[in-house]
């Protein structure tokens, strides 16, 4: 009754408050990059060749270990685990109780664990709820197999096999006995649930209420969203279905109105927006434009991306897609894109920047390799060259790949040039520009076609992203951005994402050039009255000593300071004690960790910027 009474309150405010909600809301997933983990390949703990949640509570360090100051974590947000109910398959996906937690992985309570551990870095954690079927193995399958009355109806049985095959030509009924039919659209080990018989919506509602209160979940990743109700031999993508959805989604809000849920609808963007808009899912993921990323990194030409995202920010809901590149059912990115990590990087750089939600698989911060079948798309983490890669003492429930003496995260935490120290780099600029999360989005025109560009603009602070798709380095690139899209003050161009500026002017067709443009390169641009370069930064004040342990003092000769930010190399914004006397600033750096950082002094419209650097 309480619950249905906030709902009530809730309503009220919005019918009463109409003229606040705008178009543009967006929501804490919104501020998320979230991480794709199949836990029984994560870490192994317990020593037995499968990973477990002991084992991820481990490693949540690397993926973020809750300080924002330290810049060797990853930096992810949020946690999508594949399935973790009790399953006698590796994967997971055909569950025997809905309410329970894998063995392989641990009890009950290393979970409850694992989810407290997580939710003291600041992560969000959301599972793989498969409610379109179970298990042939399920309680409820073996009761309505033995025409038990309550459970016969939880599947769909006839005495006649059909004579319609499944979206991809697979058989989808299959005999149990004599004149004895079931259907599973994917196998015979996973019978599809019948929605039609309400007992069924309940217990599945139920299931998600525990793991929403009892478990503490933040949410779902929803399988297979696309065939809950069949008629006949139209097997997915039905009205019933959408509905289903929208009443699932009411129940989730009812339970926990912060609670989130994203589904997979593989399908067209057209299909997709069935299941994302109104009261459908939260958001979907957004397949079409994965493909359309893979393609132009792949191709050069950026004319399919172009329609693609454009497309599908101006249909979505204001931001409400996930991006990806690959998950557990793909080729592993690295693969897709012919083995090369300059193409992986510039694909990081594009759908991290992008409008949506962002969802990283694991390993492919590192360039984990894998073609299918499944099990080699879902191998064991490659932690460090040691045996096994680190991941157990034990021989693993896959064996691991064979580059994992070169290709881990120990070798790549150390190489700047690495593509995990890329994602990083990536991961901690869109923590700290809220345009890349938040802000609205403009795609750029450029001379060149190999070159994509937009801005990203959250309240009059944009963001301009340039990829040059190509393997040409480019001499002059003119983009048309006019005067008055961003500052007017602007000359130069500050590149927060390889650490360099460079001088820029309009023309006299009031269009920007950028000057040179490298081959397989991405740039993230602020704009600024002030040249960051890697030489150091113009300035007319100066600090001392520099490098410094503690305190570093700057002589304010006379000018009065209205704002003081410390900024780390990737642009992340840094919690600084501070203090003014006698015309001297001075500055506490004793609780960074040792690096280069940069010092913008705002005196007036004036803006001062320097390098620091903490010994």
């Amino acid at each position: 009754m309480q619950k249905k009474l906030k709902r009530v309150l809730v309503l009220c405010c919005v019918l009463f408050t109409t003229s606040t909600i705008t178009f543009s809301q967006t929501y804490w997933w919104n501020d998320a990059v979230f991480y794709e983990v199949f836990v029984r390949s994560f870490y192994d703990k317990s020593g037995d060749g499968k990973g477990d949640f002991k084992g991820l509570i481990e490693k949540l360090d690397y993926l973020n270990d809750g300080d924002p100051t330290t810049t060797t974590d990853l930096g992810i947000t949020g946690i999508w685990l594949m399935p973790i109910s009790s399953s006698p398959s590796y994967h997971g996906y055909d569950v025997t109780d809905y309410k329970s937690v894998e063995s392989d992985y641990g009890t009950k309570e290393d979970f409850q664990n694992f989810i407290t551990a997580a939710h003291a870095r600041g992560i969000k954690v959301i599972v793989d709820f498969v409610m379109n079927h179970s298990s042939r193995q399920h309680p409820w399958f073996q009761k309505s197999a033995a025409n038990d009355p309550h459970y016969r109806n939880f599947y769909r049985w006839s005495t006649t096999d059909a004579t319609y095959n499944g979206p991809w030509g697979q058989d989808v009924w299959h005999q149990y006995s004599s004149n004895n039919y079931f259907y599973g659209l994917f196998w015979s080990g996973m019978p599809d649930l019948n929605y039609e018989y309400q007992p069924v919506k309940d217990s599945l509602f139920a299931a998600a209420t525990y793991w929403l209160e009892e478990m503490k979940v933040d949410g779902f990743r929803c399988d297979a969203v696309k065939y809950i109700y069949e008629n006949g031999n139209q097997l997915e993508n039905l009205s019933s279905t959408y509905a289903f959805w929208r009443e699932f989604r009411t129940h989730l809000k009812d339970v926990n109105p912060e609670a989130m849920a994203v589904g997979e609808a593989w399908d067209a963007t057209s299909v997709i927006l069935n299941y994302s808009q109104g009261d459908g899912f939260d958001f979907c993921f957004e397949f079409n434009l994965a493909d359309a990323i893979i393609q132009t990194i792949n191709t050069g030409n950026t004319s399919a991306l172009s329609n693609t995202i454009q497309n599908i920010y101006q249909q979505y809901p204001h931001l409400q897609f996930a991006t990806f590149l690959s998950n557990h059912d793909q080729n592993r990115i690295i693969e897709t894109l012919g083995n090369d990590v300059d193409k992986n990087k510039l694909a990081a750089a594009l759908y991290l920047t992008f409008p949506g939600i962002p969802f990283l698989y694991y390993g492919e911060e590192l360039g984990m390799k894998g073609v299918k079948p499944d099990e080699d798309i879902r191998k064991p983490m490659q932690w460090n060259a040691a045996t096994n890669a680190g991941f157990s003492t034990g021989t693993p429930w896959r064996a691991v790949n064979s580059n994992y003496a070169t290709v881990n995260v120990a070798a790549q935490q150390n190489d700047s040039a690495s593509l995990l120290n890329w994602y990083k780099k990536l991961i901690a600029l869109r923590k700290s520009e809220v345009s890349l999360r938040q802000g609205e989005y403009k795609e750029v025109a450029s001379t060149s076609p190999e070159v994509f560009a937009f801005m990203r603009t959250y309240e009059n602070d944009p963001v301009l992203v340039v990829v040059n798709a190509g393997g040409a380095d480019l001499e002059e690139v003119t983009l048309s951005l006019l005067q008055g899209e961003f500052p007017t003050d602007t000359k130069y161009l500050n590149d927060l994402l390889n650490n360099r500026g460079r001088a820029v002017a309009m023309n006299t067709t009031q269009s920007l050039n950028i000057g040179s443009v490298a081959g397989k390169s991405a740039s993230v641009y602020k704009f600024s009255s002030i040249v960051k370069t890697e030489e150091g930064l113009k300035a007319s004040l100066t600090s001392y000593p520099n490098p410094a342990s503690d305190w570093i003092s700057v002589d304010l000769q006379g000018k009065q300071v209205t704002s003081v930010m410390v900024v780390d190399a990737v642009g992340q914004k840094q919690v600084v004690q501070q203090e003014i006397a006698a015309g001297i600033l001075k500055i506490n750096v004793s609780s960074l960790v040792s690096g280069l950082y940069y010092l913008t002094l705002s005196h007036g419209a004036t803006k001062q910027t320097m390098k620091i650097v903490k010994q």
